[in-house]
Formats: C-alpha cells, structure tokens, sequence
C-alpha cells in the first residue's frame, strides 16, 4: 500500500514511430490518459459515488468525440436522458485529429470536473507539444475547437444531474437504536452523501428499479437470523485464512483508510471501487487490442454502470439505514472484536462492492465473452501482488465475498447486492446504444466467446 501516489503521465501520441503498430498504440494512450485522471481522484479522495460519476462524465466526453469521427460508433446524445448532441459543423471532424481529440477530451473534462483538475494543464501541454511534432497546426486547432465544444456539453449536461443541490440538502443524522448505523472507528466519520440516490439515472428509470429486497431484521435472540449471520461474520474473520485474507486486502479499495500507530493518525490513499472497475477495463482492452472506438465504448459502458449501481445501491443503504457487523459484535458478542477492513462510513446494506462489481462484470462480459481470462494488476502500485481470474463474473464473485472476509458485511447484503447487481448490469447491456447494421469493419461491440489465454 502507499500513502500517496501521482504521477503526471506524458503520452506519446498521434503518429506511431517506425515499425509500431498503431492499433495497439492508441489504446495505451486512452488507458494511460484515464489513468492520470484516477491519479488525481486518489490525490483528492473521491468516495467511492463521487469517483463514479467522475468516471461517467470523462468517459462520456472521449466517447462523444470519437462519434464524430465515425457515425458507426454508438451515440449516447439523444439516447441518455438529457443530452443533447454537440453542435459541430460537420466539416470540423474532417480537419480534426481522431486520437489527439480524444485523449484531449479525457483530459480537459477531467480537469473540469475534478477538484484538483488543473493539475492536468500540465499533461494537456505535454499531449500538444507532443501532437505538434506530427500534426500541422491547423489539425491542432480544429480538433481542440471540436473538444471545447464537446466537453461544454458534456459539463452542462453534467451540471443539470442533481450534484449540485445535495450540499443544501438536511444534514443525515443517524438513529438511536441498535438496529441502525453508527460512526464506527477508528475515525468515527459522518456518512458520506445520504442523497446520493437523488441523482439522475443514465439508464435506469429510478434508483428503485431493481431494488433489493428488505435486509434481515435486527435481533439479539441467539436463535434468530440476524444473530446467525452476524456470528458468521465473527467467526469468518476470526479464523481466516491467508487466502481470503488477500482477496479482502485486494478488493479493499477504500479511497482514505485511517492508520494508527500510539498517538500517531495518518490516512493512506488507495483506488475507489469504481477505479479497480476501469482499471480492469483497460487491462481488458489492451489485452484484446481493442481499437479506440471500442475502447471508448467500453469504459464508458462500464462507467455509465457504475454510476447507475451505486445510485441505486446508496438507496437501499440510507432506506434500510442498517447496523455494520462491527458494532452489532462489540454489543452482543465480544468487545475486543475488530474487522480485518476499516469499515466504510455509511450504512451496510446492501454491499456497495457487490452491486457494482457484479453490474461492472456483466457489462463487459458482454464485450468480451464469459471466458475472458486475465490477470490484475491494478493494486500493484498499492503494495498488492496481481490476481488472475477464468472471467469478469469470477472476479465479480470474489470482490463480493471479499467483504465478509474484512469483516464488513453480512452474508444477504453480499447475496442481494450480487443479485441487484446483475439484474442493473442486464438492463444496461439490453439497452444500450449499439452500433449500426451493415458495419464491415473488423471492429464489433457483441459478446465474444473465444477463450483468452494468460
């Protein structure tokens, strides 16, 4: 793990060098230009919610670009609610450049959007003197007008999603009573944004949609459910073993956990859930040499269905406003007790991870097959070794369970959150934009069944 890492990235771009293939090249770039944009959310500490809406606008932007240039490339103006198709003449794709355009989008909506954002003019001068060395100056021009244009719609239709009126909203304060969240140490934090559910959906007609069911009820009764599971959750952690002790470490992705040491108190920063999500994604897209269109579509797929999954999850969360196993131990059990993870600052149910991990690995799935194998390396900057995996599903499962490992959920949290989280991610994939009929190029957007091999 790390205290803190940034690095800002300079990306070759534009032309490949003599002998490089140019349709891996491109990728690289995206994947890297995305890369130094989640840099900058672990330098800021964006939740888990914020990070995924980040991810959906900066997406969106390099998404919108590339249909432009191709008309066969989905379109998500006039699809998603809300968005309006930018206004570009049509000869400006013409006297613009496809690549440099579209990590210019990336880069330019993510220092827009994210707090720390004008971190990235330095990346964004790096892509230019870069482009100039291949580009003529007239190209430059053209394609940074056409961006400008892009990002201001992409940030308008940002603008008009709910964020901004959630400041003003009444304070969360949480219930007395057993049954329902507390803080919880070692920071005793305030819950972070109760009204998320209140934001916009992409695909989703309401956060409710595909709503889990109610959690089980709390009861201290040594014969009832509740304390049943909640002894699993005891039990589990007390006696784990190193395997499911890694895979809840792998899967941690909390974006600030507090470490003490005596009197001592740090944070250390890590990968939200949603940017172990995209990391992923661009290990998938590399590997299948996918070409920039199809990258583009993928990541904003997967980030689209990231936002979508945890508006609905933080519904169910703030509705059912549940107990962490935590607490409930340290009451009925063992005082002594702790969870081998920091427990999050919200409520329990359902289990964020579950939700949008399976909602994520269902979407590519349906990219790039059931059989997809591949190996993660995204925790390696965090002081994690790599995990491979037969497929998104298998990883998916395992970011699930990881949660009961660390000590943080209960089993129907994990169950239902799973399950709410494939039917969002079948829903999203039943209605997504596709490209159009009669494409003859090589590139596809349909489910892939071949077998990948490590």
């Amino acid at each position: 793990m790390k205290h803190l890492f940034f690095l800002l990235g300079i990306v070759s771009i534009c032309s490949p060098a003599p002998g490089q293939n140019r349709s891996v090249q491109p990728i690289d770039n995206y994947v890297r230009a995305l890369k130094d944009a989640t840099d900058i959310m672990v330098t800021d500490v964006a939740s888990p919610v914020a990070a995924a809406r980040y991810y959906s606008y900066i997406t969106l932007a390099a998404q919108e670009t590339v249909s432009l240039f191709n008309h066969d490339q989905p379109r998500f103006a006039g699809f998603l609610p809300g968005l309006q198709p930018t206004p570009v003449e049509q000869a400006l794709p013409l006297r613009s450049d496809l690549e440099f355009s579209t990590i210019l989008a990336l880069y330019q909506s993510a220092s827009r959007l994210l707090p720390s954002g004008p971190l990235l003019h330095k990346n964004i001068d790096s892509l230019s003197k870069l482009a100039s060395k291949t580009l003529t100056a007239s190209k430059i021009e053209a394609s940074k007008e056409l961006v400008a244009r892009v990002v201001d719609n992409v940030m308008k239709y940002a603008a008009e999603d709910g964020f901004f009126k959630l400041s003003g909203m009444r304070r969360f304060t949480p219930k007395f009573g057993d049954a329902y969240w507390q803080p919880t140490a070692p920071g005793f934090m305030a819950p972070i944004e109760p009204h998320w559910s209140m934001l916009r959906t992409f695909f989703l007609d309401s956060c409710t949609q595909f709503a889990s069911p109610p959690p089980v009820g709390y009861n201290p009764d040594s014969t009832s459910r509740f304390y049943h599971d909640l002894v699993e959750v005891y039990d589990v952690v007390k006696h784990l073993s190193h395997e499911q002790a890694d895979i809840a470490m792998f899967w941690d992705c909390n974006p600030f956990a507090l470490q003490q040491i005596g009197h001592l108190e740090f944070g250390i920063k890590k990968l939200s859930p949603g940017g172990h999500w995209i990391g992923i994604t661009g290990i998938a897209c590399k590997q299948d040499k996918r070409s920039l269109a199809e990258t583009a579509y993928a990541h904003v797929m997967v980030s689209l269905g990231l936002q979508d999954a945890f508006i609905a999850c933080w519904d169910g969360k703030y509705r059912y406003n549940r107990v962490r196993p935590v607490t409930a131990i340290h009451k009925l059990i063992d005082k002594t007790w702790s969870p081998l993870l920091q427990t999050p600052p919200f409520p329990e149910y359902t289990s964020g991870h579950s939700v949008i991990s399976t909602t994520a690995a269902t979407i590519l799935t349906s990219l790039f097959g059931e059989k997809f194998s591949f190996t993660d390396d995204t925790e390696v900057e965090f002081g994690l070794p790599t995990r491979s995996f037969p497929s998104f599903i298998e990883a998916s499962s395992e970011a699930a369970i990881s949660r009961l490992y660390g000590g943080i959920h209960f089993r129907d949290a994990i169950d239902n959150g799973v399950e709410e989280g494939g039917k969002i991610g079948q829903f999203i994939v039943a209605h997504s934009p596709h490209r159009k009929d009669g494409d003859n190029t090589t590139h596809t957007f349909s489910v892939r069944s071949r077998k990948h091999h490590q």
